[in-house]
């Protein structure tokens, strides 16, 4: 595997592997999931919304040909979960030390930059739905 194939392939399985770390807590009411959905005023099904909607962009990430809608679905779940921290629930929950924040920053970066990467697909794909 060359370089250029490494690297994407570094941020596809640092972005799934974070958020499918994370579904166990949303998919079984721990403690500090429901505390955060509650505080959102989504509880339960923004939790559990949010849980297949990171498992689905996981699983479109991990596939070639579909990583890029992975990555533009994952960074519209990491852009609403980074702006619920900055508005509502701060940086730090329930003395995790911002880490869940970095999680969702990380994400986010990880796919912004792997949309980047395809973004020759993603316009392609808007001027073929112009013609």
């Amino acid at each position: 595997m060359t370089k250029n194939k490494i690297f994407p392939w570094l941020l596809r399985i640092i972005a799934a592997v974070i958020m499918l770390q994370t579904l166990y807590f949303k998919f079984t009411a721990a403690e500090e999931s429901v505390y955060i959905f509650s505080t959102l005023g989504i509880e339960p099904w923004g939790r559990i919304g949010t849980g297949i909607a990171e498992l689905i962009a996981s699983v479109l990430l991990l596939i070639p040909a579909t990583t890029v809608v992975g990555a533009l679905l994952a960074m519209g779940i990491m852009g609403g979960a980074i702006v619920s921290h900055l508005a509502v629930l701060g940086i730090e929950v329930r003395g995790d030390g911002g880490q869940l924040f970095a999680y969702a920053l990380t994400v986010f970066i990880a796919t912004g930059i792997l949309a980047w990467l395809n973004r020759e697909k993603i316009f392609g794909f808007i001027q073929a739905r112009k013609a």
